[in-house]
């Protein structure tokens, strides 16, 4: 067999000095999470957005193992070509000849073979002697080589290898030519300070050890494997086996966004730099997370959804008044937008200032004291405050959210053979009831409809989401709603035992907004300035309030 050129010079030591090589194992040891498979249009997804994230080997997966795992490396080797393309290999002649097949199509290719090292291994998994491992390991080294020049062995369950034994075999698959060698805790059994050793012990003990790239690989069975990585790159190591969200066997893997930022952001420990764009860390954790379906925790370093939230008051106003008192990364840097100033009881006054300020509202201190105490009430009953909470409370204040317009009574006749029609009562500010029906594409969009003749409101639903509040058949149902009127965008709720009732609610909710909204740009300045003075309870609504006083004027 003829040696395929990879297209990359051999790595050695001069190579990784000031440059770690990230190695992203999702694509094989990722998708071995249960429930975590991909199909091929998956993988070709995941490979294109390691690529712009800027991993320099992505390991795809493990040829032998179906006709779906070779084809998926064909396509993702014809589809991403900056990276290394790496295939997994047992030592033995069948997968290695299966991987330097599926390689045929990519323009960086490494094989990865690997064979146990281990004495628990050794004498129940594989029941051979140490020399048998020995020969073995530097034949499967010789195979891949066949078929291209980068080539990577790994001692699996290296951690719990004799160090004698293992600094042997190490050194014999460099002098067969293996351009890597990875240095695996394959069950997450290693304690920081003895990865220490044995990393050191290596590279004191092997004195061909410069002519190969060292690199490692944890897992996270007792949540050390990025602690460990991080000292094994300390002790020398200089590529980094990891995958996107710590996905991977068991506990999963070292986390590729917590070990390439722990890098960059205590750089004056490390000093040591990746291809990593980090810019692209959260989206591409969103990617994986959708793909294989592994949601990731809240409170996931880095990516998660609260790495950069701040709830607490004392935190918030740091936060607000210099980012670096609570915040030791930027949030800018990983793919987020800003930092998030959750808001619920523990929040202060400076950021519900702060993020009304946001949401388009400048109340005067007065005008902002009556709305924290408020909101602090509503924080007790509420365990998430969201911006149209907000905005109720800061509209209420300015003289801008009044009752225009409230349910009366609902009727919806509806079936499979019968044309929607809702009849809907409504009452008005002044106390007038208007009645009106409609028809239209289902119960909800002909309540919708009446709604919008009782008014002569016209609003466009723009998302709608039906969602039980409690258990059991006599469930609280809530609906939330997205309405458009021109360049107005609302959000509004609706509660109710009955959904169709719960969407009356949150629709008649957006129109008193968008009413409140129109009438409080048409008052003018030294009136709202009047109104808004008001400290204490609902302000009546002003005179002439636009399309619901001439609505309320309509005959029943």
């Amino acid at each position: 067999m003829a040696r395929a050129k990879s297209g990359t010079s051999r790595p050695g030591a001069a190579r990784g000095k000031k440059r770690v090589v990230i190695f992203d194992t999702t694509l094989r040891d990722g998708e071995q999470s249960p429930g975590a498979s991909m199909n091929l249009a998956q993988k070709l997804e995941v490979a294109r957005a390691l690529d712009l994230l800027g991993v320099d080997v992505i390991e795809a997966g493990f040829p032998i193992t179906s006709p779906d795992d070779f084809e998926a490396f064909q396509a993702i080797g014809r589809a991403v070509k900056r990276p290394t393309l790496c295939g997994l290999a047992r030592c033995v002649d069948k997968d290695i000849e299966a991987a330097g097949k599926a390689l045929k199509t990519a323009k960086r290719p490494r094989i990865h073979v690997f064979l146990a090292t281990s004495a628990i291994h050794r004498r129940y998994k594989l029941r051979k002697a140490r020399s048998e491992i020995l020969r073995m390991s530097v034949a499967g080294v010789r195979s891949a080589l066949g078929w291209c020049d980068d080539v990577q062995f790994s001692p699996e369950d290296a951690a719990r290898t004799e160090p004698d034994f293992l600094a042997e075999v190490v050194e014999a698959v460099i002098d067969a030519g293996a351009t890597t060698v990875n240095i695996p805790d394959t069950v997450g059994y290693t304690l920081p300070w003895r990865f220490d050793e044995i990393i050191g012990g290596l590279f004191r003990d092997v004195p061909n050890i410069r002519k190969a790239v060292i690199a490692i690989h944890c897992h996270n069975d007792l949540g050390l494997a990025v602690a460990n990585t991080l000292v094994a790159v300390r002790a020398g190591a200089r590529q980094i086996e990891c995958t996107i969200n710590g996905l991977g066997e068991r506990a999963g893997n070292c986390s590729l966004e917590e070990v390439v930022m722990a890098l960059r952001t205590r750089s004056d420990q490390f000093g040591l730099a990746t291809g990593i764009d980090t810019t692209k860390l959260y989206p591409t954790s969103r990617i994986v997370s959708r793909v294989t379906g592994m949601v990731v925790q809240r409170n996931k370093a880095v990516v998660g959804e609260n790495a950069f939230a701040h709830e607490a008051g004392i935190h918030q106003d740091g936060v607000l008044k210099k980012s670096t008192t609570y915040e030791i990364m930027r949030p800018e840097d990983v793919g987020f937008k800003h930092s998030s100033l959750v808001l619920g009881k523990h929040s202060g006054r400076h950021a519900l200032r702060a993020r009304l300020r946001q949401l388009g509202f400048k109340l005067t201190d007065g005008q902002l004291g009556v709305v924290f105490e408020r909101f602090k009430d509503l924080a007790d009953r509420k365990k998430e405050i969201f911006d149209e909470d907000l905005e109720a409370l800061a509209e209420t204040e300015l003289d801008a959210l009044s009752e225009f317009w409230r349910l009366s009574s609902l009727h919806v006749s509806t079936g499979t053979s019968a044309i929607p029609t809702a009849t809907v009562e409504m009452i008005d500010e002044q106390g007038t009831k208007s009645r009106d029906a409609s028809t239209g594409d289902g119960p909800v969009d002909a309540i919708m409809r009446a709604i919008d003749r009782i008014t002569n409101v016209r609003m466009t639903l723009e998302d709608y989401q039906l969602r039980a509040v409690t258990g059991g058949k006599e469930a609280m149902g809530e609906v939330r709603i997205q309405v458009r009127h021109d360049s107005d965008v609302f959000s509004s709720r609706g509660v109710s035992t009955d959904i169709l009732e719960a969407s009356a609610l949150a629709y008649i909710h957006a129109t008193n907004r968008l009413i409140a909204r129109k009438t409080l740009a048409r008052t003018p300045r030294r009136r709202r300035r009047a109104a808004s003075s008001r400290t204490t309870g609902r302000t009546p609504a002003a005179k002439g309030a636009g399309p619901a006083r001439r609505a309320s004027r309509r005959k029943k």
